[in-house]
């Protein structure tokens, strides 16, 4: 029989926990979703490293919060750069797991394809307010079981439309990256994670300002982000700025 949905947040209960302790600590919930997700990703079933989260005093939790992210920037660069995560290392290595901080830097796709496939799956159940209010309402007696948690979970990737999923791309002035250039950036450190990439049309020898980059997933654009409004990456010799991609009213267009 497959699980329900109150299985699963019984399931990651305590991984919620370390959730909203990063939260209450750090104050970002993107940052702290990304956190945990990667955490949960490098237990790889043990689930060492994220039982140590929700009794952390509050500098611990805000080292293991700028640990995380230095890995989220690093996986940004256009060389590969050793995040030190010393803290992240000792938690997992008492679950008897080594996490050398070379493999983030070697492995750059498995590691946003580890963190992606959480965000994607269990993780938008485990991150939902809502669910977690309807599971203590039903466990306090207050009301019955709600359909939304006796509902079967499925891992399968909800369908989102390409708007939820693409970012919005400016470039500096005369210095546009080409659209392969784009596209292979993204294929080769972190793997098959990009649909397509639109460019400004222009006309005459003026050159792009701005395109939009689609990616598979709506994780993608929250790693690239990582909490951030703005983010800038270098690509060879251009400088390109991404934010979320937010369409314009259809009248506007």
């Amino acid at each position: 029989a497959s699980m329900t949905v109150r299985e699963v947040l019984y399931m990651y209960s305590v991984v919620r926990q370390a959730y909203e302790r990063l939260v209450s600590v750090c104050g970002s919930p993107e940052q702290a979703q990304n956190v945990v997700a990667l955490l949960v990703w490098l237990d790889q079933g043990t689930i060492s490293a994220i039982h140590h989260v929700p009794a952390m005093a509050p500098d611990a939790v805000d080292v293991v919060a700028e640990e995380a992210n230095t890995v989220f920037k690093c996986l940004r660069h256009q060389l590969p750069v050793l995040p030190p995560i010393p803290l992240i290392s000792a938690l997992c290595m008492q679950g008897g797991v080594r996490i050398e901080p070379a493999f983030f830097a070697i492995h750059q796709d498995l590691v946003v394809h580890g963190v992606a496939h959480f965000l994607d799956g269990a993780g938008k159940f485990v991150f939902d307010d809502r669910l977690h209010v309807l599971l203590r309402n039903s466990e306090t007696g207050l009301v019955g079981n709600p359909p939304e948690l006796m509902a079967p979970y499925t891992s399968q990737l909800v369908a989102v439309p390409e708007d939820c999923r693409s970012m919005f791309i400016t470039f500096s002035k005369g210095m546009p990256p080409h659209r392969e250039e784009i596209f292979e950036y993204f294929r080769e450190k972190w793997g098959d994670c990009v649909v397509r990439v639109l460019m400004e049309k222009t006309k005459g020898r003026h050159m792009p300002m701005y395109g939009r980059i689609i990616f598979k997933t709506e994780a993608i654009v929250k790693l690239v982000l990582n909490g951030e409004r703005l983010v800038k990456i270098s690509i060879g010799h251009h400088q390109i700025w991404l934010r979320k991609y937010v369409p314009r009213p259809r009248n506007h267009l």
